[in-house]
C-alpha cells in the first residue's frame, strides 16, 4: 500500500512526500518500509528511536516522533493499528505458489494435505489428516501425528515431535476496544518459529505473532493442554507441564519449569533455571536465576509450604 492510502484508510490527514509501504512492524524492529504504532507513553524512548517510515499515534505523542518519521495521528493508536491490519494479512492459501515440496525419504498419508508453497524436509512422517499450510517449512526426521495444523508461514524444525491435534500458528488472541465496546480484531501477520529437538504434546495451541515471531528454542517440551500465546519466547530445554500456559509477549530463559496448571501473564521476563511448582501464578518479572516458586500471589517454595502449614494449624 502507499503511504496516502493507509492514511485515507484511517481517515487522517496526510501531507508528505508518499512512498510504498510493505508492511506492519513493532517500534524497534520497523523498518524504513514499514508502519508502525504506539498506544501507550511507557513506549516514549522506542518511538525516538524508530525507523520506522510512518507511526500510528495519538495527538498526545506526535512529539516525540523523530524527524523523518510521517506521523499519522488519530484518536485511537490501537484501534487504527487494528484496522490496517488486514490490509496486511496474507492470503490463507495462494495457488499461485509452487508445489509443495518434499524431501528424499518422507512419508506423507494419502489423506494429508500439504498447501502450495510448503517445504518438508527429509525422512519425515506426515501421519493422516495433518495440514501444513502455505510456504510452512518442515525440518528434516521430524513426525507429525495426525490432525495437527500448521498454519502457513509457520517454521518448525528437525528432529521435532508434534502430537495429534495440536495446532501450531493460529491467531493470537488480539483485539481493540474502543470507548463504545465494540472490539475490532487484530490480525496476526508473524508466524511461529520451534526450533530443532522440540516435542509437543496433544491438544497444543501455540499462535503466532502480530508481528514477528512466536519463538520456541531447541530442545523444549511441551506437554498436553498447554496454551503459548502470540510472541512469546520460550528458552532452550524448558518444560512445560499440562494444562500450563503464557500469555502473550512473555519470555522464558533457559531451563524453566513449569508445573501444571500454572500460568504466566503477558510482556513479563523469566530468568534462566526458574521453577513454578504447579498451579503458580506469575505476574511479575523474576530476575534472579535458580530460584523455585509456588502459590498464588507467587512466593518462594520454601515459604509457601510453610505457609500451608500454619494455615492447617489454624484450621484443627
Amino acid at each position: 500500500m502507499t503511504l496516502s492510502s493507509i492514511a485515507s484508510v484511517l481517515e487522517t490527514g496526510f501531507d508528505s512526500t508518499d512512498i510504498e509501504i510493505t508492511g506492519m512492524n513493532a517500534l524497534k524492529d520497523a523498518t524504513s518500509t514499514e508502519v508502525s504504532f504506539v498506544a501507550n507513553s511507557k513506549y516514549i524512548k522506542d518511538i525516538q528511536s524508530t525507523k520506522a517510515a510512518a507511526v500510528i499515534v495519538s495527538a498526545s505523542l506526535v512529539e516525540y516522533v523523530p524527524q523523518g518519521c510521517v506521523p499519522l495521528i488519530v484518536e485511537n493508536s490501537y484501534w487504527s493499528m487494528a484496522i490496517l491490519s488486514k490490509y496486511f494479512a496474507p492470503v490463507i492459501e495462494n495457488d499461485e505458489l509452487p508445489k509443495a515440496e518434499i524431501g528424499e525419504g518422507t512419508k506423507v498419508s494419502a489423506k494429508a494435505e500439504i498447501a502450495n508453497g510448503a517445504k518438508i524436509g527429509k525422512n519425515c512422517t506426515i501421519l493422516a489428516h495433518v495440514y501444513i499450510g502455505a510456504e510452512a517449512v518442515v525440518g528434516d526426521n521430524t513426525v507429525i501425528y495426525p490432525n495437527v495444523t500448521i498454519y502457513r508461514d509457520c517454521i518448525v524444525g528437525s528432529d521435532c515431535i508434534i502430537h495429534s491435534n495440536s495446532a501450531i500458528g493460529a491467531d493470537g488472541f488480539g483485539f481493540a476496544t474502543n470507548n463504545r465496546g465494540e472490539h475490532k480484531k487484530i490480525y496476526q501477520n508473524g508466524n511461529v518459529v520451534i526450533e530443532d529437538d522440540v516435542e509437543i504434546g496433544s491438544n497444543v495451541s501455540v499462535d503466532r505473532a502480530v508481528f514477528g515471531s512466536t519463538l520456541i528454542k531447541k530442545g523444549v517440551r511441551i506437554d498436553n493442554l498447554v496454551q503459548i500465546g502470540h510472541n512469546c519466547e520460550i528458552g532452550e530445554y524448558s518444560v512445560f507441564v499440562a494444562q500450563s500456559g503464557s500469555a502473550g509477549s512473555t519470555k522464558l530463559g533457559r531451563n524453566v519449569v513449569v508445573g501444571g496448571q500454572s500460568a504466566f501473564a503477558g510482556h513479563l521476563e523469566i530468568a534462566p533455571f526458574s521453577t513454578f511448582a504447579a498451579r503458580s501464578g506469575v505476574t511479575k518479572n523474576i530476575t534472579e536465576s535458580g530460584l523455585t516458586f509456588a502459590g498464588f500471589p507467587l512466593m518462594d517454595h520454601k515459604l509457601w509450604l510453610k505457609l500451608q502449614v500454619k494455615i492447617a494449624r489454624l484450621l484443627k
